[in-house]
């Protein structure tokens, strides 16, 4: 039988409607005694200012995330967070007990604002961000809401527990007797073999609780080549499994940056260290602080199979600003998985970068 016309990527294509360009400049940039965060400036010098906020906590940046801005009107801030990226020092050059020291949201607020500063950028800037990009994105524009033009945001997280515990917990606890019952409620129901490979990597009796037992191993100071295996192996079970379940359709044969053993170590340690502190957030932060966002006009695009941060967060974020009186700008729901690369979710976004009024 030929299955060669079945579609076999939802990323993006030749949707993009800009050239991938090389930055106009770059630096480091100290924000702490022990940190340096790496920036680079894309587009028009003088163009209205864009913040862009990757995802994790951990992720960093890359230079395609560059192509959903018109080079000839906005100015594009793209930096890595602490701990991650070309930023310094990093989880994987220097372990996580020096990158993961004063690394919490509330300095990673203030990072943002003095980055802003160092550029010299003086009015309202639009803030762009997606999945924890997003949550940050939020965060900044409830406690600075006088710096923000705008807010597009991708894959929207709030970051409660339930949240957490749809992405890494699922059937974990029942997993060894009985592996497919769909026993909670989970992105492992969509993608049972990469599930497979995630929890397999914690023994039965650590099931109960996945992001804990993984957690664990991260802060383990390893002390053999055995050990420093053992954790290598978690990380990149942690970061695979999420890369893998972002795309509605997974890129089994290739898990591209998710795979690679530095990154890994950075994502997956950054991310167990934010969700262990509750993302160093009071409970519901965002929709209790939903109010202070009424000045801001907000964009939301989400892809409807999103099985990291699933559609009902957008959901509930745009219900929370129309009871508020303060209704979304915009609100599209694309036929795409998590990722920022997928096909519609890049038209979707260029089209709102587009269609902005000037500042």
């Amino acid at each position: 039988m030929d299955f060669s016309k079945l579609q076999a990527t939802s990323k993006v294509t030749d949707q993009w409607s800009y050239p991938l360009a090389s930055a106009n400049r770059s630096g480091l940039l100290q924000v702490a005694p022990a940190h340096k965060l790496y920036w680079e400036e894309y587009g028009a010098p003088d163009g209205e200012p864009v913040m862009f906020l990757h995802g994790g906590p951990g992720g960093a940046c890359a230079p395609v995330m560059s192509r959903f801005f018109d080079p000839a009107r906005y100015r594009v801030i793209l930096f890595d967070q602490r701990g991650c990226g070309k930023s310094e020092p990093t989880v994987a050059s220097a372990g996580p007990q020096v990158a993961l020291a004063d690394n919490t949201t509330d300095h990673l607020v203030a990072d943002i604002d003095a980055l802003r500063q160092a550029l010299g950028i003086t009015g309202k800037m639009h803030v762009f961000g997606g999945s924890w990009g997003s949550t940050l994105a939020l965060v900044y524009a409830i406690r600075h809401p006088q710096n923000v033009a705008s807010l597009i945001l991708r894959g929207i997280f709030l970051g409660t527990r339930e949240d957490l515990l749809y992405m890494y917990q699922g059937n974990a606890a029942v997993f060894e007797e009985t592996p497919f019952e769909i026993s909670e409620p989970g992105s492992y129901v969509t993608y049972p073999d990469e599930w497979k490979a995630f929890v397999e990597v914690i023994p039965p009796a650590g099931r109960g609780d996945m992001m804990g037992a993984y957690k664990a191993i991260f802060d383990m100071v390893p002390q053999t080549d055995a050990e420093r295996e053992r954790q290598l192996r978690a990380a990149l079970a942690w970061s695979v499994w999420e890369g893998a379940i972002s795309n509605m359709i997974p890129e089994s044969a290739d898990a591209g940056k998710f795979g690679e053993a530095d990154f890994a170590l950075c994502f997956a340690q950054i991310e167990a260290h934010f969700f262990a502190n509750q993302l160093f957030l009071e409970p519901d932060y965002i929709v209790r602080n939903a109010g202070k966002l009424a000045g801001v006009p907000i964009h939301i695009v989400h892809g409807r199979f999103d099985q990291v941060c699933p559609l009902p967060q957008a959901s509930r974020l745009a219900a929370t600003l129309t009871d508020l009186g303060a209704p979304p700008a915009s609100f599209v729901i694309t036929n795409a998985g998590h990722s920022a690369m997928e096909g519609e979710t890049v038209l979707a976004l260029t089209a709102i970068m587009d269609g902005l009024p000037r500042l």
